[in-house]
């Protein structure tokens, strides 16, 4: 029965019940994370053999002739760049090869346009005001950048085609002070949705009203199916951009972190030639190259994107019964009673759920009580502030498969004891 159809005796007799229930796990000492999503120690072994694709006997030469040992190569080996190209499904003439981490690209690229400005428009720094759009439920850490930088974060709406995309055109094509937009087109951060065409499109045929917009299109889980037979795809925004006239308004970003190894994985951007050499004004400043003995290592070991789908499906068979135990709890717990939403996502890290508003600090806040830590409430939107205090991010991957389900047991059991609580108030 739902929750909301129940009266007060009733509701006060179950709120008892799991109350009695509550204080049986917390004496349990439970200790588990779910805070991010990170890869799983099972995950991370399927790359051991990474490790011994090149060894101090190999040939360290890329296909051009450099010796991956030396300076040098500032924009990656040839052998990388056709790799990660293939990987997010674009052109090796579009993209810089970095280190480790697509985070620490994003932040350059942003840092760029504060202290030097896009293809020679006033930095940043030297404006009013800078607006950012944040596509929310959203990814904290994009967030995170670009507040540090103190822009003003405007949210966008997600659907489940992805941003509320007549709100993206009223802001970028008619305000331009708006800056640029943070994108996860597949698999988003933390709901799963894919974009659809209609979406990417309309990307691609933005008209901005500031001559330096950029989309912030961080393709991170490109590859991070959980399923062989229901695999959706996105279109490539590089192309279509170009097609439209608009080849200059995209930035594109993946790295290998959740493929191979998180602190060791190997970073892509891809642009335009005007962009890309933009850029190589300052990276030729910034560094001498970078890490070309790890590229050549996830070419050697890789060899091309099909080894990267076969990879990932090792990937897949961990995440996925973790994923499933986490909806089984979820259904067969919560389902009917009209206290909370979630996603079911094909791909990526994440589930999203939604519970009844003014609910979601509570919630976690009961679950880190009872030995469950979640990622904190309002992290899914700027500032942290959710304004209907209803959005929790779920990271099933970490923990194993049975733990995943205790955690989704003391959640839903936080999810009922905080929703009796709300809807009492109102008895």
């Amino acid at each position: 029965m739902k929750y909301s159809e129940m009266n007060k005796e009733d509701l006060l007799a179950l709120r008892e019940e799991l109350n009695k229930q509550y204080e049986d796990v917390k004496g349990k000492g439970i200790s588990l994370n779910m805070s991010r999503g990170k890869p799983s120690a099972k995950q991370l072994d399927c790359s051991l053999d990474i490790i011994d694709a090149i060894k101090s006997d190999s040939l360290l030469y890329s296909e051009d002739g450099s010796d991956c040992r030396n300076y040098g190569v500032l924009t990656g080996i040839p052998e990388a760049k056709k790799l990660m190209a293939e990987m997010i499904n674009t052109n090796p003439e579009n993209v810089i090869v970095y280190g480790n981490s697509s985070l620490n690209v994003m932040y350059d690229q942003i840092s760029r346009g504060y202290t030097h400005g896009y293809l020679g428009q006033t930095p940043w720094c030297k404006l009013d005001k800078i607006k950012f759009l944040c596509p929310a439920p959203g990814y904290d850490r994009h967030f995170a950048v670009t507040q540090h930088f103190g822009f003003e974060l405007v949210t966008i709406p997600m659907t489940e085609n992805g941003p509320d995309m007549d709100m993206v055109e009223e802001y970028v094509n008619n305000d331009p002070a708006v800056k640029g937009i943070w994108c996860v087109p597949k698999y988003s951060n933390p709901q799963g949705y894919v974009y659809s065409d209609e979406t990417v499109k309309r990307f691609a045929n933005l008209k901005p009203a500031a001559k330096d917009f950029r989309i912030f299109w961080d393709n991170a889980y490109s590859v991070h199916h959980l399923y062989d037979d229901n695999q959706p795809e996105i279109l490539d925004i590089i192309s279509l951009c170009e097609e439209a006239g608009n080849p200059d308004i995209v930035f594109e970003f993946a790295s290998t972190s959740k493929i191979s190894f998180p602190g060791s994985g190997v970073a892509v951007m891809a642009a335009s030639k005007a962009n890309l050499d933009d850029v190589k004004k300052s990276l030729t400043i910034q560094t001498i190259g970078h890490d070309k003995l790890n590229q050549l290592r996830h070419v050697r070991y890789f060899k091309n994107a099909e080894g990267i789908k076969e990879h990932m499906k090792k990937h897949a068979a961990e995440l996925r019964p973790k994923f499933e135990a986490t909806l089984k709890v979820l259904d067969s717990e919560l389902g009917g009673l009209e206290i909370g939403e979630w996603t079911r996502p094909l791909g990526g890290y994440f589930i999203s759920f939604d519970a009844l508003e003014g609910c979601a600090k509570a919630i976690v806040a009961k679950c880190k009580e009872a030995g469950l830590t979640l990622t904190g409430a309002g992290a899914t939107f700027p500032y942290g502030l959710d304004p209907k205090d209803s959005n929790i991010r779920i990271a099933p991957s970490f923990p194993t498969p049975e733990e995943m389900a205790q955690a989704a047991e003391i959640f839903v059991l936080c999810v009922k004891l905080v929703s009796l609580d709300k809807i009492l108030e109102s008895k």
